[in-house]
């Protein structure tokens, strides 16, 4: 007979649960189920055999000092003294845990809970810019599921309960003998008369159809911090949807979507803008207003601003999510050179070039340096 501990492939010194981990792996890849080998069955056999020795304390202790099981005999329509739990792992090795999900107690645990926790929902929150800037309060109309108020999410008619099921006698599930390369061993199947729970519910709840919630439009107030942008999820726990049975609430995401302004754009914490600034007044100098959300702000333009120059003006911009303080707006000035002219106008403009020397016919080259050469050489290697 091979050495049980080969057998396993573990080691002399293996640990219990070392031992249950290497049957366990080599029982779903032996099984006769699974493997239809002709040398599978009588390998699984040898595997179940070596486990039974060596998961008892006693035979493990009497075959390491004799290389025997000290009289204990082969399979024998059972599993001899080892221990398995009333066929535990056997069924957690097969049957992934023992039966049917919908077993309430598990193996012959009583009747189950009706409670489960509710869906969690998602529901998107419109907000015009100025509220992503400083934050706001926004009320929701939500469509979820509540606890019925006439049974309390009992399930059942107020002045009743549930009842022990007869057919399971409470134990959500139903054992019958099924025979196998292991021998006759019990599987567990779901009651179908009290789908798992273990009760019945003889006279349901006639608000909620024993479902224990109802469906209910609810108004909801949320506190929306400054600086969210599109796409931003605000996370409500427990103020999703009621479970079915009573049980508890899921968590309600609140996904936000912002409107696009007609005046400013959002870069991060930052707002944007752009303002169109009279050629004359880009040479000369002068002050615009703009309105903020902050209301009024000044805007300066000094002598000689060229198209596309940017004044910034601090701490005008979308509050910060995740800390104190606020971005900037940055206005980026536009100078605008008039397109129609009178003669009067034209005159002027032409003693004007004429006065600072401008040719009207030929324009500037500007030359580049050194370094804007070399960096650009560089570039192209």
């Amino acid at each position: 007979m091979a050495d049980h501990y080969e057998v396993l492939g573990v080691g002399r010194d293996a640990s219990a649960e070392e031992i249950k981990r290497a049957y366990r792996k080599l029982a779903r890849k032996l099984h006769p189920d699974v493997n239809p080998a002709p040398d599978a069955s009588e390998e699984f056999k040898n595997v179940t055999r070596a486990y039974e020795v060596l998961s008892d304390q006693e035979k493990r202790r009497n075959y390491d000092a004799t290389g025997h099981e000290n009289g204990t005999g082969g399979m024998g329509g059972g599993f001899g003294g080892a221990d398995f739990g009333g066929f535990q792992d056997i069924f957690e090795t097969f049957f992934g845990g023992g039966g049917s999900g919908g077993m309430g107690g598990g193996r012959g645990g009583g009747p189950a809970s009706r409670a489960r926790r509710g869906q969690d929902a998602l529901i998107t929150a419109k907000l015009d810019l100025s509220d992503a800037v400083f934050g706001t309060e926004k009320t929701l109309e939500v469509d979820t599921a509540v606890v019925c108020p006439t049974c309390d999410g009992s399930c059942s008619q107020p002045g009743t309960h549930p009842e022990t099921c007869t057919i399971c006698n409470g134990q959500g599930a139903i054992r019958r003998p099924v025979r196998s390369i292991l021998g006759t061993v019990m599987a567990a199947e779901t009651c179908s008369a009290c789908q798992g729970f273990g009760t019945v519910i003889p006279d349901p709840c006639r608000e909620c159809s024993g479902q224990g919630r109802i469906r209910e439009r609810t108004s909801l107030t949320i506190k929306i911090p400054a600086g969210v942008a599109t796409g931003t999820r605000i996370q409500l726990a427990g103020r999703g949807e009621a479970g079915p049975g009573g049980g508890p609430n899921a968590d309600l995401y609140v996904e936000i979507e912002v409107r696009q302004h007609d005046v400013f754009v959002r870069d991060g914490d930052h707002l944007l803008a752009t303002m169109s600034v009279p050629m004359a007044a880009a040479a000369l100098g002068t002050t615009l207003t703009l309105d903020t959300f902050d209301g009024e702000k000044e805007v300066p333009v000094k002598a000689g601003t060229q198209s596309g120059e940017v004044q910034t003006l601090k701490g005008l911009g979308v509050g910060r999510l995740r800390s104190s303080g606020r971005g900037d707006l940055k206005v980026t000035l536009r100078v605008e050179t008039p397109t129609k002219l009178d003669d009067e106008q034209r005159a002027l403009l032409e003693q004007l070039a004429g006065l600072r020397g401008e040719d009207l016919v030929h324009g500037t080259t500007e030359h580049r340096g050194l370094f804007s050469k070399f960096r650009d050489n560089l570039k192209n290697l």
